[in-house]
Formats: structure tokens, sequence, C-alpha cells
């Protein structure tokens, strides 16, 4: 079956949907965790067929536990894109303006409207999306839903007219919200046949209803408390670039950060998408790797302490996990090229 690519006409140019060819790469590597259903020419675990789910562009997610070398640059989709964020953060780019979208947020894009992920790379992060393709392929043509979205025509008509004017990208979510992407990427992951349509059908009529009544109520209010620690738990792990040598332990980062140790991690992993000891092994890695390249006079075993590891043969060990290599063979390799 021939798959015709999405295209958008204006002032006699032709635009056409994206191919997320530099994610298809990053997946296919294993830099990337990857989930979705999709057709046309969007990566998918299940490639749905004309029945299915019929207006769906792409539903689905990535999960990048580790800094990425790519970036999804301007493009276009044919539907009303929206994505959540749920751990990590990720540069975005919106026609002329720039952003940093945070956890528990959203963006929002409208048909065919320009935009970018990365910058010129994305970050460590899970997110998830939702495309719809409601039928715009000139300007100011009406949209058209499918069928199974239930809500009511008052309904619709109003979110449809929230979303059109939406000249707001990025917006900060409550707890529905990010439930539903979360369900929606539950059912992916374990169904790679279609089998389970309905409940996507459900969750996506829920996620609309849920953003009419946001957009209705106003922005989300925010325990001010929780935006304050994790500010302080966001500055402790740019402080880490320069303290990684230190003797951490959890404990000692919670107690540093002024937190229980189990609201330490669960912030730490929201902007991280990473374990706080886990986090601090890779940026010990990183300058490592450095220091290797940098320094070549210095023994193997004095950059491994000089980085905080206390056991050179567990330094080898995860170095080469992350590398794929020992330090001696890595060094090896970078001063020859």
């Amino acid at each position: 079956m021939i798959s015709i690519r999405p295209s958008y006409q204006e002032l006699n140019k032709t635009y056409y949907s994206d191919t997320c060819k530099p994610l298809v790469a990053a997946w296919k590597k294993g830099k990337v965790t990857l989930e979705a259903w999709a057709r046309s020419n969007y990566p998918a675990t299940y490639k749905m067929e004309n029945g299915v789910l019929p207006c769906v562009s792409s539903v689905g997610y990535w999960d990048a536990t580790f800094q990425q070398d790519w970036g999804l640059n301007w493009h276009r989709n044919e539907g009303i894109e929206i994505t959540f964020l749920e751990t990590g953060t990720m540069p975005f780019s919106l026609e002329n303006d720039q952003y940093i979208i945070h956890p528990n947020e959203v963006t929002i894009t409208r048909p065919w409207q320009p935009h970018k992920l990365g910058d010129p790379y994305i970050g460590i992060g899970k997110l998830y999306w939702v495309i719809l393709d409601v039928g715009v392929r000139c300007p100011h043509q009406e949209w058209k839903w499918p069928p199974w979205i239930t809500l009511t025509e008052k309904d619709l008509n109003e979110l449809t007219g929230m979303l059109r004017q939406n000249e707001q990208p990025i917006w900060k979510t409550n707890q529905e919200i990010r439930k539903c992407f979360q369900k929606i990427g539950n059912v992916i992951t374990c169904d790679r046949s279609g089998e389970k349509e309905s409940w996507i059908a459900i969750y996506i009529n829920e996620l609309l209803m849920h953003f009419l009544e946001f957009f209705r109520n106003g922005p989300f209010q925010w325990d001010e408390s929780l935006v304050n620690s994790s500010r302080t738990v966001q500055l402790f792990i740019k402080d880490l670039s320069n303290s990684y040598f230190e003797p951490w332990t959890l404990e000692r980062m919670a107690e540093y950060c002024g937190l229980k140790v189990t609201r330490f991690v669960h912030y730490f992993r929201e902007l991280t998408n990473m374990t706080p000891m886990n986090y601090l092994t890779h940026v010990r890695l990183e300058t490592a790797a450095d220091l290797l390249v940098s320094q070549h006079a210095k023994g193997i075993n004095e950059i491994c302490y000089e980085c905080g590891f206390t056991s050179s043969q567990y330094f080898s060990t995860v170095f080469r996990k992350q590398y794929g290599c020992s330090p001696t063979a890595y060094r090896f390799l970078h001063l020859k090229n």
C-alpha cells in the first residue's frame, strides 16, 4: 500500500509533513526508546491501518536517558500537535521564538506551524505526543475532527476556537493531563497490533476534555513550595559540574538541598530523567573522558580518582558501558584522530 505524504499549499509554496529522520536514526541506533502508533512517514512500533483511529497521524513517546547528538530541525506537521514533557528539559522553538520546556509542560502547535526541538540537540527526557490531522491543506480551512471524537458539538466548537486562537505555545499542565499521557503511553508500550484501539480513542477524548476544562478555568495554580524545591534541586544539578569529585551520597545530596530523600529523588528524576547517583556517574564519566584526551600525560588511575571514583575497576566497568571501550582504548582512539 502506497502512503501519500500530506502536503500544504500557501503562497505558491508546498510544504510536506515531517519525516522525523533524526529520531528514526537515533531509535535504530539504540540512543532512545521509542513507542508509537503512526501512519504515513512517521516512525512507529505499530503502523496503523486505514481503519484504525482515522486522523491520528502519530501518538507515542520517546525516552532519552542520556544526552543526545541529534535534534528535530525546523519542520511542520499536518495536524494539531500536543506534546507533554514528563521528565528532563527540552529546547523548543516556534516560528521566531525560543523556549525551554520543563517537566509537566505541554506544547501546542497548530497544523503546519513551523517549529523545532533541540538547540541544536534535544536533551535528556521523556516526551509524549499526539498529532491529530484535522484536514487542513490550505490556509483558513475549517478543522474536521474524526468521527470517534465524542465531545458534544458545543464543547468541540469551543475547544476548536481555543486551539485555533491559542498564541501561548507552552502551558504548565495539571495532573489529569499528565495521567492521560501516561495512560496512552502504557497502552502503546504493551500493544503493537492495534488491539487496544478503543482505549487510545477513550484517552484522547479524555485528554481533549481535560484541555477544554483547563482552558476554561485558566492557568493551573501550582504550590509555590513545590516550585521552590524543584528550583533548589535544579541549581544543585547545575553545581554538580563543579563538585562531581566530592564523596556524594544520596542522603548527603538530599540534605544539601534541604529535602527528604524521597522528594529529592522525585524532583531529580523529573528534571534529568535519571537517578541522582546515575547522573553523578554520568557527569564523572564525561569529565574523565575529556581529561583522558586533554591531559594525556596523566595516568588512568589518577584521572579515575580525580573524578571522584574510589575504585579503578568500577571506573573501567562503567566507562566501558557508556563509551563502548576501555579508558585506555578511548584515549588511544581519540589521540590518534
